[in-house]
């Protein structure tokens, strides 16, 4: 019994819950309040990050599992209060908004150097995929060395998905954050670009990682004859 009391609880996606905390409550936080006849602009920008973060936060507490990606997640969002606090030029936004992504695909690609490469973490993993059978299928055909092969290439789509999100998030911030930090129109823009930055650049590379999750299937069911039913995890209640 107290084994299943001290255990951590298992995350469940909550993608909507996500979307509201992450994205649509602190745009409208930054569009809507950050009038001196409101909360003002650098109480509203503190507040509309600090939802964000305190969510990363109770995730990391809840479940207990370090993810490098969203402590980055969480880093971006500190810079981002930072650059308005502070007052800095926004080109240093725009560079940011660059960095973030730009880092993990550098660290995607430096990951294939190690033993444990990130596209394993991402998409190859027993969550997604029923990895003991795929490995066992694979070592009895003796297609090992030719599936890490595919699979390094698929990590080379994987760490492209980064650099597409890297140069859309460079472009967006130049194109729509143009007043000063610190300002109330400043919050207004970085709310737009919280909110475009979702149909333009977070769903095309939502659409690119499943499409790398199906050429990851295909090469599985190629070289193992396994079902889609076989490869992928089965999910418990």
């Amino acid at each position: 019994m107290s084994d299943a009391k001290t255990a951590p609880a298992q995350h469940k996606p909550r993608p909507l819950i996500d979307l509201l905390v992450s994205i649509i409550i602190p745009s409208i936080i930054l569009m809507k309040l950050s009038g001196d006849s409101h909360l003002g602009a650098t109480k509203a920008l503190i507040l509309a990050l600090a939802l964000p973060v305190g969510w990363g936060l109770f995730e990391l507490v809840q479940y207990r599992k370090f993810n490098f990606i969203a402590l980055l997640g969480v880093v971006s969002v500190l810079l981002t209060g930072g650059i308005g606090v502070l007052q800095l030029d926004t080109k240093w936004l725009a560079i940011k908004e660059a960095a973030v992504p730009g880092v993990i695909g550098l660290a995607v690609l430096v990951s294939t150097r190690t033993r444990y490469p990130l596209i394993r973490t991402m998409l190859y993993n027993e969550k997604v995929i029923n990895v003991a059978l795929v490995q066992e299928r694979l070592q009895e055909r003796g297609l090992v060395e030719l599936f890490n092969l595919r699979l390094l290439r698929a990590t080379y789509f994987l760490a492209g998905t980064f650099f597409f999100s890297s140069v859309m998030n460079y472009i967006v911030a130049k194109w729509i954050v143009v007043s000063p930090a610190g300002t109330e129109a400043f919050n207004e823009e970085l709310g737009q670009m919280t909110l475009v930055s979702y149909p333009m650049i977070a769903i095309p590379s939502m659409i690119m990682m499943m499409a790398i999750l199906f050429y990851l299937w295909r090469t599985i069911h190629g070289l193992t004859g396994l079902s889609m039913e076989e490869i992928m995890a089965q999910q418990k209640g």
